[in-house]
């Protein structure tokens, strides 16, 4: 696939994959007498052998992965991969073993709260209220992460500031646009100065236009404050100019990683091995007057997307995604489309 990411290596004092059937529902027991492992503090996030079954289906089935603190990686895969799966154990709303996902140090079974302290989330489903006016929902998240009273406003006028939503502020939600709408939750995740900003498909059901506002306000909070992202999408373009590094999930396991250009060149390479070889063409002959045109770019040069379709298939999966998973994603577009 693609050369492994030191940030990848599972180190020997991580907990083996526990033995037998995968269990009726929840995480995976950690193995018995293991010692907690403390995550290096240079990771923003550190995933160790993440487990997570519903019942005999084994969601996330071993993901290794490092996270650098103020990169913008993308975790792709199609539906039904485990990607939103793995994204609600790093956030804490699933429970995982001890040792499993550490967030800047913080072992996210034995300081969820310190954990999510750090952390920002835009979930795929939408959070925001459309009862409410602008402010009041980013002021409802500001209470919802504890932030100190007499610091609310401030951030409240500050996270609104940061996406451009200063002047529609005091409208209520359900006159927004959809652009409108997703910069709102980012803004109701950016009030408590998260860290690590975890984004489950930000742009979903948004057009060119909107999705790369969404992008531009979500890159200059990055600049201006030094936050790792987090982000899922099943836009290639998107992690192709956005995103620093990608992992490729498939059947609850990371298939390929490094950044967009590493996982093409592999591919090409791969390409290249498997290729049957054939006679070249013949050479043109040169021009009569003038230097000879240069050939434009193969049209078999590989793409992310070819990356995509390599790790996961190009035929219909019957494992990707359920019907809930399908009403979620059609209802979250038709709202913001």
């Amino acid at each position: 696939m693609t050369r492994q990411d030191p940030a990848r290596t599972v180190p020997d004092t991580a907990p083996p994959a526990p033995p037998g059937p995968p269990p009726e529902t929840g995480p995976a027991p950690a193995p018995a007498g293991s010692a907690p492992h403390r995550a290096s503090e240079a990771d923003a996030l550190t995933c160790r052998a993440l487990r997570y079954a519903f019942g005999e289906t084994r969601a996330v089935d071993g993901v290794d992965l490092a996270v650098r603190p103020g990169e913008v990686f993308g975790l792709l895969g199609p539906n039904g991969a485990g990607k939103t799966t793995a994204i609600r154990c790093i956030t804490t709303l699933l429970p995982v073993p001890a040792g499993m996902v550490h967030v800047f140090g913080h072992d996210a079974a034995r300081e969820r709260m310190a954990v999510r302290r750090l952390l920002g989330y835009v979930p795929q489903q939408l959070s925001a209220d459309a009862g409410l006016t602008g402010r009041e929902n980013v002021a409802l998240f500001a209470r919802v992460y504890d932030v100190p009273r007499r610091e609310r406003a401030a951030r409240v006028d500050q996270a609104l500031r940061a996406v451009h939503l200063t002047d529609a502020a005091n409208r209520l939600a359900n006159t927004y646009s959809g652009g409108m709408i997703r910069r709102l939750e980012l803004a109701q995740a950016l009030v408590s100065a998260p860290r690590l900003l975890v984004l489950d498909e930000p742009t979903i059901g948004l057009d060119p236009i909107a999705r790369t506002s969404v992008w531009e306000h979500i890159n200059a909070v990055r600049a201006a404050t030094g936050m790792t992202v987090l982000v899922t999408t099943h836009y290639m373009d998107e992690a192709e100019q956005y995103c620093d590094r990608v992992a490729l999930m498939h059947r609850g396991r990371i298939r390929a990683l490094g950044t967009p250009a590493e996982l093409r060149s592999a591919l090409r390479a791969r390409r290249a091995r498997t290729a049957p070889s054939a006679p070249g063409p013949a050479p043109s002959p040169l021009p009569a007057h003038g230097p000879a045109t240069p050939s434009p770019p193969s049209a078999t040069e590989p793409t992310l997307e070819d990356v995509f379709r390599d790790v996961a298939g190009t035929g219909l999966d019957e494992q990707s995604g359920d019907f809930r998973d399908v009403r979620n994603t059609r209802r979250t577009a038709a709202r913001v489309g």
